[in-house]
């Protein structure tokens, strides 16, 4: 059994963006992907995007992080 956390928050400020991924950066040391390497993989991951919408642009991702013990 895994413990699963997802969060989709949305920031005014890039320094409060920049500081949420950087916790996660740090906590990705601790976390674990499921079935890596497998076709029912699923990888852990954080990822950071400035987002257009509000705009009627689209999003551009700026960093992803992902879990993997396998590289």
């Amino acid at each position: 059994m895994k413990y699963r956390v997802r969060l989709d928050l949305n920031f005014d400020s890039d320094s409060d963006a920049l500081a949420l991924m950087d916790y996660a950066r740090g906590l990705s040391t601790r976390a674990v992907s499921i079935n890596e390497g497998r076709d029912d993989e699923e990888i852990s991951f954080c990822e950071i995007e400035l987002c257009r919408h509000d705009e009627g642009l689209p999003c551009t991702r700026l960093d992803r992080l992902e879990v993997r013990k396998l590289r």
